[in-house]
């Protein structure tokens, strides 16, 4: 029994392994740094945001007599723009990409912001 917990934690962990080194190959810098791009004496270079996950697991067991094991992994990445950097003359500024949830969230806290002030005054 304690031969079989062994050999199946050394799948999961071989399994776990192999999945964290091909989602480590994908995370790269220009993964989330664009190429440079210059115009007029411009530099622009876009910046993304990159989420990654993975996980997998294993397990053995019986059913009326049918016994196996098993074991699935898998993984996934979300890239998305957020800004750029520009340089111009010597000097970096990083300029965000507004979203529609970043214009939802503006609205929100501005209403919030404006119910407070109203009921101060009431």
């Amino acid at each position: 029994m304690a031969v079989e917990a062994q050999e199946r934690a050394e799948l999961v962990n071989t399994l776990l392994e192999r999945i964290g080194e091909t989602v480590g190959q994908r995370a790269q810098v220009s993964t989330i740094f664009g190429e440079p791009v210059e115009r007029e004496g411009v530099t622009v270079i876009p910046v993304a945001k990159a989420r990654f996950g993975f996980g997998g697991g294993g397990g053995s067991g019986s059913r009326e007599g049918d016994e196996g094991s098993g074991g699935r992994g898998g993984g996934g990445v979300a890239v998305g723009p957020i800004g750029y950097i520009e340089l111009h003359e010597g000097h970096a500024e990083f300029k965000r990409i507004l979203t529609p949830t970043d214009l939802l969230a503006i609205v929100v806290a501005g209403s919030l912001a404006l119910a407070s002030i109203k009921r101060l005054f009431d």
